[in-house]
């Protein structure tokens, strides 16, 4: 592991001989280092698309988008944590596992696009360039699934350097279509082909390597009894990813539907630099979710209960130190970015980065009730958030736009991912241990986090 050597010499020798730990910082490295080049080529060119398109036509992209985005959790079934979690377990099974979960995707895909398409002309009759978009984009539900599967395989195997592969090579060159598209003139409906273009292209490249990495698509297959098994435990995640979507981005579908597409597209400026530093607690999530679920199989208490705690403090820590600057700087930062037409995103950002924080507790939660078969409560913690926010809008939109659709969503995001815990008391620990880490800037200033984790 090459890039050890650029890290200060306290921490590497905080690392010796600790296989564990340098598999996963060395996992968490590859798919940070994708995601944060992800981030920065889709921060640049969504810039420039920004800019050209303007607040309305942007506002008008970015509601398809949405719409879109918040059925893609029935066309995955909420498969993706179960299926990674079985791999786990059942090393053996894992082709009869991949191969169940990409049949039942590509038939949920078929439904669920057709049923987005319908959606979006019912809501907006009046509006066939909204429709148009949704179904192009909605196209991209039916290549998905391979996509998908080849994803769940790798994360299992904490192997995340071939996603990181797959995922920048496609978005460099779709990134360069974009730019070509801003050079060229063209309309809204050749960005949103773009969209469907990448879920293609990536789909062919993932499923490319997985063939290098040594693998085999003949072998996968289907079995009815694993599909049983899948869908009875993922269920409560479908719904609950469901949930999370809703909560994501019905705030743009409603401002789009009670306001305008113009106040959708400063809203979207906002969001995009907000929920830019998201895929931090991901990464890490996905890194350290197989140790997590080693540890607790093992029965040994303590180290389980320390790598929670820590994984809580890493990813609460990370998110104030994000969140502080993203506040003080919000509306230079949105000016000198996207220009004064859109200087009015850079109050709702005030408001919005303060979920970051929310978030981050949310998805270390998330691995914990999996590891703990708690994955029903997931549900009714992440339904009850989806009910606050749309609530929330509801009461904030007609008043306050965009600023009070970013207050709805940090509060629907602390309620879902931290005052829900409150609710069981088999999730009181959760509660105890995120309120803990809440507390990490004045846990950190009193030399009150460290200690050794052998693992």
């Amino acid at each position: 592991m090459r890039w050890l050597r650029w890290l200060p010499i306290f921490v590497r020798a905080r690392l010796d001989n600790q296989p564990a730990i340098l598999t996963i910082f060395n996992n968490t490295a590859w798919l940070s280092l994708d995601k944060l080049s992800n981030t920065l080529i889709s921060l640049l060119v969504g810039v420039w698309v920004a800019r050209y398109l303007g607040p309305e036509r942007l506002g008008t992209i970015s509601y398809a988008v949405a719409f879109v985005a918040i059925m893609v959790p029935f066309a995955q079934l909420g498969l993706k944590d179960i299926a990674i979690r079985n791999i786990v377990r059942s090393p053996n099974s894992k082709n009869e596992i991949l191969g169940t979960n990409l049949i039942l995707q590509i038939i949920a895909g078929l439904f669920v696009a057709l049923l987005t398409i319908l959606l979006a002309n019912a809501l907006n009759p009046d509006d066939s360039l909204i429709t148009l978009l949704v179904t192009i984009i909605a196209m991209g539900l039916l290549f998905d699934p391979f996509a998908n599967t080849v994803q769940y395989w790798f994360h299992s195997q904490v192997k995340a350097k071939y996603l990181v592969w797959s995922n920048n090579a496609i978005l460099v060159l779709t990134a360069i279509l974009r730019i070509g598209l801003i050079l060229a003139g063209a309309s809204l409906v050749a960005f949103a082909g773009v969209y469907l273009l990448h879920t293609i292209l990536l789909s062919a490249a993932l499923l490319l390597a997985y063939i290098i990495a040594g693998e085999h698509l003949r072998e996968l297959r289907f079995s009815f009894e694993r599909a049983k098994e899948l869908l009875t435990d993922s269920w409560p995640l479908l719904f609950a990813s469901f949930a999370v979507v809703i909560y994501m981005k019905i705030d743009q579908i409603m401002l789009g539907q009670m306001v305008s597409k113009t106040e959708v597209g400063y809203y979207a400026v906002a969001v995009r630099l907000s929920e830019t530093w998201y895929f931090i607690p991901v990464a890490l999530a996905a890194s350290v979710f197989p140790s997590i679920i080693r540890s607790h199989q093992h029965k040994d208490p303590q180290i389980y209960q320390k790598r929670i705690q820590s994984f809580y403090d890493v990813v609460v820590g990370i998110s104030y130190f994000i969140v502080i600057p993203l506040v003080l700087f919000a509306a230079p930062l949105v000016i000198l970015l996207f220009g004064e037409e859109y200087a009015q995103s850079g109050s709702i950002l005030k408001v919005h980065a303060w979920a970051f924080i929310f978030v981050s507790i949310g998805v270390a939660r998330s691995r914990w009730l999996i590891a703990e078969n708690l994955v029903r409560f997931s549900l009714m913690a992440t339904v009850l958030g989806a009910i606050v926010n749309i609530a929330v809008n509801y009461l904030l939109i007609p008043r306050y736009a965009g600023l009070g659709a970013a207050w709805a969503s940090v509060i629907a995001y602390g309620v879902s991912g931290y005052l829900s815990s409150l609710l069981s008391l088999k999730t009181r620990i959760a509660f105890k241990q995120s309120s803990l880490a809440l507390s990490f800037p004045f846990r950190f200033l009193l030399g009150k986090i460290g200690g050794r984790d052998k693992v």
